[in-house]
């Protein structure tokens, strides 16, 4: 388009313009961007194009119908995909039918957000479901904090917090190390024979503090206890949502990064933790909130393929500071 056709038109700058060669006979004409239909105009961008192999430069403008990318291809935060339809049309994006309590919100984000593929929110603690819109089993009262563990031997009422087990005289108490897995979780031992302190209480903090679950926060300190917990697997994470299985939880991340090989293979992209701390002791520790990045160590079940985290597990917020630590540490002294 112009005078002298030296313009390309609004959704013709896939790459650079460039005059016809009269001599040689080649027009070259300007290349559609690929837009999937929601929006009209798109802008060459050189970097893009370089990046591309010099293949694609175009960067749509103002894409329509909640969708954002380069070619308008991803949905915006707060909706996702719809599978029933094609990409390129005006309904491929769906709102996010999150919770207002129940879900979280990340900063400076104007919609919840939820998995752009299967649409499953962002969940605060202790709170389940595709919506956020229950407690998970073991927690009661759905509020701005999420859910509170329930202060009994087993369940609650998810909305008055009573204790729903007849089973009231029955006593939490600590694991022995040389206990079977699923051995001595309850006990009708008397007080006299419970032997508490404050180590024993952050694991089982929704016992004396139903308000609140009180994790320990863990510190990197002599590189020797690091490497004698022997954990089979380090990561670099990010939480995406987790869901209640009775017996333990499930927590969907994004691994972000791979700082220690591991027999399962694990490679970037979504992944599936099993948190065995969050239901069969009634404690979100560690705790884990949607949308942040950490740096996990923890034990692999090779048997079942599992990535397995649990009070023993290494988990803090992620810092490049962390990360560069943990690095000379996996290659210097483990």
């Amino acid at each position: 388009m112009g005078e002298h056709c030296e313009w390309c038109r609004p959704l013709y700058n896939d790459r650079p313009w460039r005059p016809a060669n009269g001599k040689r006979g080649t027009a070259n004409p300007c290349r559609k961007c690929t837009c999937n239909n929601h929006a009209n105009s798109c802008h060459f961008d050189l970097k893009v194009w370089l990046e591309s192999g010099n293949h694609s430069g175009g960067v749509c403008d103002n894409c329509g119908h909640n969708t954002e990318g380069q070619h308008c291809q991803l949905c915006q935060t707060g909706f996702y995909r719809n599978i029933r339809v094609p990409l390129s049309a005006p309904d491929t994006c769906l709102a996010c039918t999150c919770h207002p309590v129940g879900s979280a919100m990340l900063p400076s984000q104007p919609r919840a957000p939820c998995d752009p593929v299967t649409g499953d929110c962002l969940c605060k603690p202790g709170v389940t479901g595709p919506q956020c819109d229950r407690c998970m089993l073991g927690y009661w009262g759905l509020g701005e904090y999420g859910c509170r563990p329930c202060d009994c031997p087993e369940s609650c009422d998810p909305y008055t917090g009573d204790c729903t087990s007849s089973a009231v005289d029955i006593k939490w108490y600590q694991q022995p190390a040389d206990a079977a897995p699923n051995q001595g979780l309850l006990s009708t031992l008397t007080e006299r024979d419970l032997t508490w302190n404050w180590e024993d209480e952050q694991g089982f903090s929704a016992l004396r503090h139903s308000g609140k679950c009180e994790c320990r926060k863990q510190i990197l300190g002599n590189p020797k206890v690091f490497c004698n917990m022997k954990y089979t697997f380090v990561l670099k994470v990010k939480i995406l949502s987790a869901h209640d299985k009775g017996s333990h939880a499930e927590v969907v991340v994004k691994v972000k990064k791979v700082l220690k090989l591991t027999k399962l293979k694990i490679h970037r992209g979504k992944r599936v933790l099993y948190l065995e701390s969050w239901t069969n002791r009634g404690c979100t520790c560690p705790i884990l909130n949607p949308g942040t990045e950490y740096l996990i160590a923890g034990r692999e079940d090779i048997q079942r393929g599992y990535l397995i985290v649990n009070m023993k597990s290494f988990v803090q917020a992620w810092e490049p500071d962390v990360g560069r630590r943990i690095a000379h540490i996996l290659r210097t002294k483990c």
